[in-house]
């Protein structure tokens, strides 16, 4: 059952929902068109030159639709876009739209991969994460323009190009936005091909264990070494140990590297470490665990690096209200709308701290960062129509 503060916020925009996806019906082709474009312009994130492209379409795309668009230049990245509204009053409130324009395929992969469109679904590397979910962003925008309706929230979009690289460069950004927006509808794909709405997200660690041994000839002189490499079994046995099916932690060894040849003790050996919780608390748990990791061998040191990158993105009364707002829209539509956990994380997970956050908006498809990643076309106008009525409710009541 929805609540009747769900109800009241939508109200302004139930009668004009169904209009929108009207007029969205009439861009299918246009929309198709643009997906095509930004798939074929490669934008891996380490290859910040490649970005110029995929930024300059979607700055032009936005201009179209009458926002005062930003290039932010990155230091290490190829920068990121703020698109404002021209219309937006002064002081106005806004809400966050967030999206990211780098994919984690290298340059060339089209020639492996190429774009296709086969029985309604487009393939093509980035289609689904998420450059979908930026076409569905600028169409959605549009037909609220062409409807003629003045959103209560501004509409403010950001785009980055290095999600997939852990945001490092335009986290501040998203931090000082997320601090006064009233809400942030993230456009990072749904989950799976349900179309599933992200409503929570795990926490996301990147650790790297060094063990520190003491070299020496494996045949002369072998009680003279310390093996870093021995040491770091028993550290790596004591990190899986910290895995906890039930509480959502999962703590993996992803590689391991070490020692010099074969015929010398080994000196140093590391371990990069993925952790991945669902609640703050289970974050500093497992970290405080990590950081009080000791040596078994004697003579041997252990050094921890690393943090967690991504919070944990939890449900709050401010995300529940969206998450209700997003099922009554949908039904509307005719959408049938389920909620899910991620076990990824996303720029979501840093809104989350500071306003409340829907995630998931974007495309449905399926196979994100692997072979075969498509989008499925048929439901491209349904989805821009809920994010076109997200758009038009009013400001949240919390």
């Amino acid at each position: 059952m929805y609540s009747q503060v769900s109800q009241m916020t939508i109200s302004r925009s139930l009668p004009t929902i169904k209009k929108l996806r009207d007029y969205l019906h009439g861009r299918q082709e246009e929309m198709t068109a643009l997906l095509t474009q930004l798939v074929t312009a490669e934008s891996p994130s380490l290859v910040p030159a490649a970005q110029k492209p995929v930024l300059t379409i979607l700055q032009q795309e936005l201009k179209k639709r009458g926002y005062r668009v930003r290039h932010l230049p990155g230091q290490k990245t190829g920068g990121h876009l703020l698109g404002i509204d021209r219309d937006r009053r002064s002081q106005q409130p806004y809400q966050l739209l967030l999206g990211h324009c780098d994919t984690v395929w290298s340059l060339g992969t089209l020639e492996q991969m190429p774009l296709k469109i086969k029985q309604g679904k487009l393939y093509g590397p980035g289609a689904y994460d998420m450059k979908a979910g930026l076409v569905l962003t600028l169409f959605a925008l549009e037909a609220i323009a062409a409807g003629e309706l003045s959103p209560e929230v501004s509409p403010v979009l950001f785009v980055n190009s290095d999600e997939e690289i852990g945001s490092r460069e335009s986290t501040p950004y998203i931090k000082r936005l997320a601090q006064k927006a009233d809400r942030a509808l993230v456009m990072e794909p749904s989950l799976g091909l349900q179309g599933k709405i992200k409503t929570q997200r795990k926490g996301v660690g990147r650790f790297v264990i060094r063990a520190i041994g003491q070299a020496a000839h494996a045949g002369l002189d072998p009680e003279k070494g310390i093996s870093a490499i021995l040491e770091l079994t028993f550290i790596i046995q004591q990190l899986f140990a910290l895995n906890d099916a039930q509480r959502g932690i999962t703590v993996n060894v992803g590689t391991i590297d070490g020692g010099l040849r074969p015929n010398v003790i080994a000196p140093e050996a590391k371990a990069v470490v993925d952790v991945r919780v669902l609640n703050p608390d289970d974050a500093r748990q497992v970290e405080t665990a990590i950081r009080s990791l000791q040596p078994t061998t004697a003579g041997s040191q252990i050094i921890v690096e690393g943090r967690f990158g991504r919070p944990p993105m939890v449900k709050t009364p401010g995300s529940e209200q969206l998450w209700l707002l997003a099922q009554q829209i949908g039904s509307e539509l005719g959408m049938e709308l389920t909620e899910s956990t991620a076990g990824g994380g996303s720029d979501g997970n840093t809104t989350s701290l500071y306003t409340p956050t829907l995630d998931g908006l974007g495309a449905v498809g399926d196979g994100a960062h692997a072979i075969g990643e498509h989008v499925d076309l048929g439901q491209m106008v349904d989805r821009a129509a809920l994010l076109a009525g997200l758009i038009s409710s009013s400001r949240l009541s919390i």
